[in-house]
């Protein structure tokens, strides 16, 4: 069974950048998309970005798009996502999120319950 893990995440002031980083352990991260979701306190998990294994296309919610720049390294089997100019409504648990059920046909997508397999998350923390 594969398994993704988060890294890169940590306190960051407003209007700075962070790079997270999603790696696959037992299977081939190229062959999947790839979704970026988010988790502020209080709030639902949100879709931020997604990243098609098709055709490589690349997906943003409003919320970050402009901003938020997703990508792969196929050398490394890695995700990332790039993330500049962050605000404070940016802090949340970042996850990453694979295996997209057979129905979305797309193959990208922002809706949580498209996804089966989730990393475990990383803190992203945007304060002064």
């Amino acid at each position: 069974q594969g398994q993704l893990v988060e890294s890169g995440g940590g306190l960051v002031q407003p209007g700075g950048s962070l790079r997270l980083s999603c790696a696959a352990s037992g299977f081939n991260l190229d062959w999947y998309a790839i979704g970026w979701f988010r988790r502020a306190p209080g709030k639902k998990r949100e879709g931020i970005s997604c990243i098609s294994s098709k055709d490589g296309s690349t997906h943003y919610a409003d919320s970050v798009k402009g901003r938020f720049t997703v990508s792969r390294d196929k050398t490394k089997n890695m995700v990332y996502l790039q993330m500049n100019s962050l605000k404070s409504e940016d802090t949340a648990v970042y996850y990453c999120a694979t295996d997209l059920l057979p129905y979305v046909l797309d193959d990208w997508s922002l809706v949580e319950s498209d996804f089966r397999s989730w990393g475990q998350g990383t803190q992203v923390t945007v304060s002064s």
